[in-house]
């Protein structure tokens, strides 16, 4: 039965990820189909609309939509079949697609998409494809140009699509699209027929069909000098702060520790009671129960698994070359994220259970609903622009449906599995050190020393390792590169995780010996402050990288890179954390404690 279980869960997996609509190999004359997806202004790529929502109209064929992946639905693609007759190696010479007489209202939209430099998006056998409704007259005087009112503003619309396909055996390799037969709108022209024609070309390739995705990825960029730069930047970045961390371990401890055993083998009237000072001060509060334990303790269970999560999918993608197809990669991440919830239970149980806390089902729901209810609450409210502005971006009611099937039916029993796990495996108290029952008070410090200006400067180094990776995955996802250097991502992630874990280590060593026994959330914040910087640069980005307007784009931008913030928050928070635990429980298991 429990292999039965998972034989299932599989099949479900790989239909949803690996699926597609043929296996891209044709035959003389065999038919090929070619999906119109969506169109929207050139500078806000997130804001889509439906392509067949301007007045154009399909071919002869009969108009279907493509039966969408979880993926796909997400991201808004709204694929249906053109109906323009393509059929394998046959060359076409200005044939006709359709015939359509708009009137003044379908002039004044055609008109408002070309002045808003709208383009469309297609895909022939899987491969993007992508083109420009129309184009503004050739601004040879400028200033006439300026002085003209925009009603009167010359604008064409292309009528001619010209496809150029290279081949190589049965498969199809590249698609080249070119427009011609540019047709004027005039403002308030009362009806205007209009005949949209399309030509096909032939020309046999020598690529192989496994390197036919490599045309569309723009190596100078993703590759080019500043890239490899901002990598060894980041490698000596690590070793610097794993050398300052060696020091502490290995010198600074060591020499406290010699101090206290020197301390200990002295007599009361002996021992200079002026010369009492460190960390070892606090140990009967050091192990205290952190305030607010319960939202720790959700944030812990989360952190762990999107790091897991981050970890998995960027190899996922790297061994599968998952980003060749239509939105696989987010439906793989939905998917292992649902599979991935035994962990944030487990880890949240674990560290509730370390600390004595009693109230298992409000964490278990905390735990579980923490980051699922953050993408609810931002994605519901992006979603509702969507549908006032009936962009393709908006969610059906089905996907809605599904998503939360997903997470009711898996996401939430798998997590509470895990709390039951965590929390009957090895949850006994084992602190190293007593915990007093009285707080000891904590001594003045300068203002440098505070714990919230540690978990402020704490961020910048976590944040300075990424900022340069952070400007390339900016551009892919806000503009139209596809990112496919998962392999500088793997680096960089390893690297963010090795830099948090040393300056939460660094931050709580010097908290502790200030005597303040608050590295809980000292530790937490210390590297999950990096997220606000992250932030702060999705900022200066906006206003100095893009060119994006509009409510919505401005809305999704800023939304969507709030739940990017929250997710590092989550888990550079965890993993500073966690190597803070390790750092703590060493030190106090190696001294002398009255």
């Amino acid at each position: 039965m429990k292999g039965l279980f998972f034989f299932f869960t599989f099949t479900i997996l790989i239909s949803f990820v690996f699926g597609d609509e043929h296996n891209h190999i044709y035959n003389s004359g065999e038919e090929v189909v070619a999906w119109m997806n969506t169109v929207g202004p050139l500078n806000n790529r997130q804001e889509t609309y439906p392509y067949y929502q301007l007045p154009f109209c399909p071919g002869p064929s009969s108009v279907k939509h493509h039966h969408e992946t979880l993926g796909e639905a997400l991201q808004g693609m709204d694929l249906i079949n053109s109906g323009i007759p393509i059929h394998y190696l046959q060359p076409i010479t200005d044939a006709v697609i359709c015939k359509k007489t708009l009137d003044t209202k379908d002039i004044d939209v055609l008109r408002y998409a070309i002045d808003n430099d709208y383009w469309y998006t297609m895909f022939i056998d899987n491969l993007p494809v992508s083109g420009i409704v129309g184009a503004n007259a050739e601004e040879e005087e400028d200033q006439q140009q300026s002085q003209r009112d925009p009603h009167f503003k010359p604008l064409y619309v292309y009528t001619h699509k010209e496809f150029t396909i290279g081949y190589n055996g049965n498969n199809i390799i590249y698609i080249e699209l070119k427009h011609a037969n540019p047709i004027e709108l005039r403002h308030n022209q009362p009806s205007l027929e209009l005949s949209f024609t399309y030509s096909v070309e032939w020309i046999k390739s020598e690529i192989l069909f496994d390197d036919r995705f490599d045309r569309l990825l723009e190596t100078e960029f993703f590759e080019h000098k500043v890239h490899w730069l901002s990598i060894f930047s980041s490698f000596m970045m690590v070793l610097f702060l794993t050398g300052i961390v060696s020091v502490i371990l290995l010198r600074t401890v060591k020499r406290d520790f010699t101090r206290y055993d020197r301390e200990e083998g002295l007599s009361d009237f002996d021992r200079d009671l002026g010369d009492e000072y460190g960390w070892k001060q606090v140990h009967g509060d050091v192990f205290r129960q952190p305030p607010r334990l319960m939202v720790m303790s959700a944030l812990m269970g989360t952190g762990s698994q999107l790091v897991l999560l981050s970890g998995v999918v960027i190899l996922y993608t790297i061994l599968g070359d998952l980003y060749a197809e239509r939105a696989t990669i987010l439906t793989a991440t939905i998917f292992l994220y649902a599979l991935t919830s035994f962990v944030a239970g487990y880890s949240s149980a674990r560290y509730y259970a370390r600390y004595g806390g009693k109230d298992w089902i409000k964490t278990v729901i905390m735990t579980a609903s923490l980051w699922p209810g953050a993408v609810s609450f931002i994605g519901g409210f992006i979603n509702a622009l969507a549908i006032y502005y009936s962009s393709s971006r908006a969610v059906s009611f089905y996907t809605l449906l599904s998503i939360v099937a997903l997470w009711l039916f898996l996401c939430f029993p798998l997590t509470l599995l895990g709390s039951i796990v965590g929390r009957n495996w090895k949850n006994q108290l084992d602190f190293p050190c007593r915990v007093n029952p009285i707080p000891r008070p904590i001594p003045e410090k300068v203002w440098y020393a505070e714990p919230l200006m540690i978990a402020a400067m704490g961020g910048i180094l976590p944040f300075g390792s990424i900022f340069i990776e952070m400007y390339f995955i900016f551009t892919s996802f806000w503009t139209y590169k596809i990112y496919y250097v998962y392999g500088f991502m793997l680096l960089v992630f390893i690297i963010l995780l090795i830099v948090s874990a040393c300056v939460s280590i660094v931050s709580t060593y010097f908290l502790l010996n200030s005597e303040d026994h608050r590295w809980h959330w000292v530790s937490f914040m210390t590297c999950a402050s990096a997220s606000g910087y992250i932030y702060l640069y999705s900022i200066y980005y906006y206003v100095v990288k893009t060119k994006m307007t509009g409510m919505f784009q401005t809305s999704f931008y800023f939304g969507y890179t709030a739940l990017l913030a929250l997710g590092m928050f989550c888990m550079l928070g965890f993993i500073g954390h966690t190597a803070a635990s390790q750092f703590v429980r060493k030190i106090y298991q190696n001294v002398k404690i009255d």
